[in-house]
């Protein structure tokens, strides 16, 4: 009796007709959650990115009652209703315009919650199934601004989800075009496992893409992402530094600072380096400082060239550590009165660079230091002013804050070896004098030690670029990296201590001794400091930056050429990255490296190989077309012509595979077996295939009952086989194959 409700409900609902695409709830449904999915988002893509309305996630419960509205006044004129809306996009247009003069940065989340406010008007008019497209494109927009902005994993649930939505919404849609009959009340009229097939093959195939896809530097819009909510302002003057990991007094630890009492660091003498902060970022630093720093991330990049991402440089040595003699020599830079858009002073690289485009996100509250590559071209930053110093250090007039984002242009220098090796030894006054700074207590000691280690090069070194190679090299290979070193004594020199007392220290004081041992034989050289690459996240794009991953390098003038990087430190590169080769397919090798540790060693060898092969293989087509190709769209035709073949040469090595594995998979059968299912093949190419469900005879007599002309011989077949495999009976396994053999060459169809 509990029951019989429930049944009374089914039978009436049965008894009516079948709905049509108009008034079916399914469809509709389903594109209300597309769009639920999207502005669900975009809110969570934006946390810790960007500022976002609360407000947007009132527009879920709003566009669906919208919805259910709509679908129950569909019949109906609804005059008034549409005025309603037409009015309400007027007044979201306003609203929009207003907003986009108060905020001239990134104009991404104020375009999308215009979308979002006219998705919510928009859902009270769906009369029609086609009116529902609008609703699609929105939220497919609407997850695609999320994409854009999204620095963390947690946007892949919601694009899994998007994607589960989207695919039985286009079925649906599809059905709609083509007139077919409507499914039922709440189906989408396809089979759950297609869907899932579907689904799994559209996420393979996007990853495959997506790991394939090169990445360029540079990048062809010339909008660039800036927090236009946030203003970066402050009480001081921006040629002042902060750095909270030193006490404000200078001389003890014991001082008091922003985190409390004793959490400081000392800027002259022995002392603890703070958790938090790294010592190197102030106007100067003391690297009679041990211990270590607790990892914290401090701000996301996405920048398609790896690289050190400089905060600042030093060009006065102390004895125990660095400072900047022309602190107060800074420049206000030119901003556009349009725009975020600022003009960095001084000479840029005059050798070969490349435009490389860096995104950068506070992650947390950083000092008033704007990390960039060098050289920065072009800065937006949202601030009402910026300076920038006489080592190119660039200077916001306050703290950077969570949440900020900013993009740098930059011209990085390329590392031409040729160039470098011919740029002259003549140095001008200002650099001499800012840049070849040593004491004199100690000067003649590592001049010594400097030239007793470039004597022992295989060849003579005539050069600067060649001299400065080889002694990072030295100090990479013959010195020990001790972050535990005993503190200096009261007016010892760092060097000096590192050279012949315990040939080695920590990271930072490797690049130091670099930087003397350069000044001490007449090459120009200063002390940069910034942040290593991090740890790059391949489905994000973004490069996870701590403060564990800032360290200092050296740094080294070549007229005519400008400054570049040497890191003296083991186990890092020797050059910086930025200024090597762009790495396009940097994502798809990271993704190997991590394949290449799990997979047995055989299988990653030949796929190895294989990738060779395929590298080469492209390598070779585009020599030849842009050898004997042409011009302009020309040799574009001939590129698409190439990879059309690529394309169509893989296909048929994949069917060749796939026909290649099904005859091995038949040998291993018992004949009767090879026989069938060679028999099930043919058949199925010739346009009969059976049915997972039919049994062997069923299927037999099916045929029986078609256009095929030799069922009769096929059944003969089936009958063999069934009583072979069922019932144990011996067959003439010839017969068969001569049966078969008739079948091939015979007509398939009745006249």
């Amino acid at each position: 009796m509990g029951f019989k409700p429930v049944q009374q409900w089914r039978q009436r609902l049965s008894a009516l007709p079948p709905p049509s695409w108009e008034d079916a709830p399914a469809l509709r449904l389903l594109v209300q959650v597309l769009v639920t999915v999207g502005i669900c988002s975009l809110s969570v893509a934006s946390l810790g990115v960007t500022d976002t309305s609360a407000w947007n996630l009132l527009a879920i419960p709003l566009s669906a009652a919208g919805a259910y509205w709509s679908w129950r006044s569909r019949r109906r004129r609804n005059i008034g209703m549409k005025l309603a809306i037409a009015l309400g996009m007027l007044v979201a247009l306003a609203f929009f315009l207003g907003r986009m003069l108060r905020v001239p940065g990134d104009t991404r989340i104020v375009l999308a919650e215009l979308l979002i406010q006219l998705q919510v008007l928009h859902s009270f008019d769906l009369p029609r199934r086609k009116d529902l497209g609008y609703s699609t494109v929105i939220g497919l927009i609407l997850i695609g601004v999320a994409a854009t902005i999204s620095q963390t994993l947690l946007f892949g649930p919601f694009l899994l989800l998007f994607l589960v939505v989207a695919l039985p919404v286009l079925v649906l849609d599809y059905r709609a075009r083509l007139g077919l009959s409507g499914p039922g009340r709440l189906s989408v009229g396809v089979a759950p496992r297609q869907l899932v097939q579907i689904l799994a093959a559209v996420v393979v195939l996007g990853l495959v893409v997506f790991v394939a896809m090169p990445r360029l530097p540079g990048y062809q819009l010339q909008t660039f992402p800036v927090s236009g909510s946030i203003d970066v302002a402050g009480d001081g003057e921006s040629s002042q530094i902060f750095n909270p990991g030193y006490v404000s007094g200078g001389g003890s630890g014991d001082q008091e600072t922003a985190d409390g009492p004793g959490s400081g660091s000392p800027e002259t003498g022995p002392g603890t380096i703070s958790t938090d902060f790294y010592y190197g970022f102030n106007q100067r630093i003391n690297q009679n400082l041990r211990g270590e720093m607790t990892p914290q991330v401090v701000m996301r990049v996405r920048s398609q060239l790896e690289g050190f991402w400089r905060v600042m440089a030093f060009d006065r040595y102390t004895g125990q550590g660095w400072e900047v003699s022309r602190a107060d020599a800074t420049v206000t830079l030119n901003r556009s009165l349009l725009s975020y858009r600022y003009l960095p002073v001084g000479r840029a690289p005059q050798g070969p660079t490349r435009e490389v485009v860096q995104t950068y996100t506070m992650v947390q509250d950083f000092q008033n230091l704007v990390p960039a590559l060098y050289a920065p071209e072009e800065i937006y930053f949202p601030s009402e002013d910026l300076a920038m110093d006489a080592e190119g250090t660039i200077r916001a007039p306050g703290l950077l804050p969570e949440g900020l984002t900013y993009t740098i242009v930059s011209e990085v220098p390329l590392r031409d070896t040729v160039l470098l090796r011919t740029s002259p030894a003549d140095y001008s006054d200002a650099i001499r004098q800012h840049y070849l700074q040593i004491p004199e207590a100690v000067e003649a000691d590592i001049r010594a030690e400097t030239e007793r280690w470039l004597a022992t090069a295989e060849e003579p070194l005539t050069t600067p670029y060649d001299k400065a190679t080889f002694l990072a090299q030295v100090l990479q290979r013959n010195y020990t990296l001790d972050p535990e070193v005993p503190f200096f004594e009261e007016g010892e020199d760092l060097v000096q201590a590192f050279l012949f007392r315990y040939g080695g220290g920590t990271a930072d004081q490797f690049s130091t001794t670099l930087t003397m041992m350069l000044r001490s034989i007449g090459i120009p050289a200063r002390l940069g400091a910034g942040f290593g690459p991090g740890e790059f996240n391949p489905f994000t794009g973004f490069y996870i930056v701590r403060n564990t991953d800032a360290y200092a390098l050296t740094e080294v003038y070549f007229p005519n050429v400008g400054w570049f990087y040497f890191d003296p430190i083991p186990d890092h590169r020797l050059f910086s990255p930025s200024s090597e080769q762009a790495d396009p397919f940097g994502v798809l090798r990271q993704l190997w490296r991590l394949l290449e540790g799990v997979l047995p060693a055989p299988i990653a060898d030949g796929l190895q190989q294989g990738l060779r092969f395929i590298a080469r293989l492209v390598a070779g087509l585009l020599y030849v077309i842009n050898r004997f190709g042409g011009q302009g769209w020309l040799r574009a035709l001939w590129a698409t012509a190439a990879g059309a073949g690529l394309v169509f040469l893989g296909w048929l090595s994949w069917v060749g595979w796939q026909r290649w594995h099904h005859h091995r998979r038949l040998n291993r059968l018992d004949p009767p077996e090879q026989v069938y299912q060679r028999l099930l093949t043919l058949l199925t190419e010739r346009g009969y295939p059976k049915a997972p469900s039919q049994t062997p005879l069923e299927y037999a007599h099916a045929l029986q009952h078609s256009d095929f002309s030799q069922a009769d011989r096929v059944l003969q077949l089936v009958t063999s086989y069934v009583g072979w495999r069922y019932g144990g009976l011996a067959v003439d396994i010839e017969q068969l194959r001569s049966q078969l053999q008739l079948l091939r060459r015979g007509d398939h169809r009745r006249s």
